[in-house]
């Protein structure tokens, strides 16, 4: 509320009051603007509970959309759970320990495909992520067209990057690069079908990690 402090006696009077109450000078010459103090409190509580208000609204969305994320998709089975936590294994043996640690105990993962999928659609893929929720989906190829454990295990590396918020050209070098230390070589799986659309994805989005060699056509990673 808006007041007038005298500035002759330094009474606060009313802002509708022309001459102060105690002395009589007039107010408009002889007086300041006054702010009550405990309207600037409750202006600035005004301020915080609108902060409040908006951050609370926004974790309710949040927590409303992951959860339908869940409800609208299945969980995986028992013996999926079991070929899923050995390729985690796998990536934690192999220096991977970040990205197992994330896959382990943060992501939920889920064996179809939630609303929000279907909605904006994939190509055809062994898994897929949804950041920021870490929700990944494993579709069945993820565990019929892999050769084993270590190809399972590339693919949830994969997955790892986009659950940190990289793109998906930075998740195929990722893996490309790491694929030697990961175990997963040219030697052992060249041919089968999660290596040959791996490096059909990477040739295509990273080009420059196939610019090796006498021909300037050979994977710079081998």
């Amino acid at each position: 509320m808006s007041r007038s402090k005298c500035t002759n006696c330094g009474l606060v009077n009313f802002s509708t009051d022309e001459a102060c109450r105690r002395c009589g000078a007039i107010l408009g010459e002889t007086s300041e603007e006054f702010i009550d103090a405990g309207e600037e409190k409750k202006a600035k509580r005004s301020l915080g509970q609108r902060i409040a208000w908006i951050t609370g609204t926004t974790f309710v969305i949040l927590f409303i959309w992951y959860t339908s994320l869940l409800m609208s998709s299945d969980a995986l089975s028992s013996d999926q759970k079991r070929e899923l936590y050995v390729a985690i294994n796998v990536l934690d043996e192999r220096g991977f320990g970040t990205e197992a640690t994330m896959l382990r105990h943060v992501v939920n993962f889920r064996s179809t495909d939630n609303w929000w999928n279907r909605y904006v659609g994939h190509r055809d893929a062994y898994a897929s992520t949804n950041f920021p929720f870490e929700v990944v989906t494993l579709y069945p190829e993820f565990f019929t067209d892999s050769a084993d454990d270590e190809e399972r295990a590339a693919i949830l590396l994969h997955e790892s990057y986009h659950l940190f918020g990289h793109g998906e050209a930075v998740a195929l070098e990722g893996v490309w690069r790491n694929k030697q230390k990961l175990g997963w070589t040219a030697e052992k799986y060249e041919g089968t079908k999660v290596w040959n659309s791996t490096r059909s994805l990477t040739r295509a989005e990273v080009p420059k990690l196939f610019q090796c060699g006498d021909d300037g056509q050979s994977d710079c990673m081998q």
